[in-house]
């Protein structure tokens, strides 16, 4: 009989063989069904079903795993170096350039998953952020006429919006960034002065 690590060792090797299988799936425009994630990760359909009932929970783990690497980079961005606006500038190009790698995961995310699904996969991304935008509001750089959390929310709703536009071919992936700087910019600003 294998021991408990053997099993578990096991276990987390599917969970991850499966959401590698529905990553790629999605990046390559498939659905990303069970039988095709099975098939893809070389597992069976019940071995998929055993750690992700519904396609709504495999898609949310896949999108939190995207997320939870999005931290890493945005670990990167120091956001709590130079002035507010400096850092969020640094944090939208970040911030695209992972949501641009992920399109097709966020694309399925938001086509998929319930709001508060989608706030959960976004947790991890929620702190850093709005540590960065409590920076802002106390050193008189953002607006504290709106809340902290509805920022950030208005971050991440701004972000995808330039996805779905890329993704429909209204604006040329190239020019996301220099369209997203200054409208988020202009969204945080404590002032018209902030933004460019």
């Amino acid at each position: 009989m294998p021991s408990t690590d053997h099993r578990r060792a096991t276990a987390e090797r599917n969970v991850e063989r499966i959401l590698d299988a529905a990553a790629a799936l999605l990046a390559r425009g498939d659905a990303a069904s069970t039988s095709a994630v099975a098939a893809e990760a070389g597992v069976s359909r019940p071995t998929v079903y055993a750690h992700f009932p519904t396609r709504a929970a495999l898609v949310e783990a896949v999108a939190t795993r995207a997320i939870d690497h999005a931290v890493e980079v945005v670990e990167r961005a120091q956001l709590d170096d130079g002035p507010p606006l400096e850092a969020l500038d640094r944090l939208v190009e970040l911030g695209w350039q992972q949501l641009d790698r992920h399109g097709a995961i966020a694309q399925a995310s938001a086509d998929q998953l319930p709001p508060k699904a989608m706030n959960r996969a976004h947790t991890a991304l929620r702190a850093p952020i709005g540590a960065l935008v409590a920076r802002g509001q106390r050193e008189g750089a953002f607006r504290t006429d709106l809340p902290e959390s509805w920022l950030v929310s208005s971050y991440f709703a701004l972000m995808h919006t330039a996805g779905d536009e890329v993704r429909a071919g209204a604006l040329k992936r190239r020019d996301a960034v220099a369209v997203l700087q200054p409208s988020v910019r202009a969204l945080f600003a404590a002032n018209p002065a902030g933004s460019r």
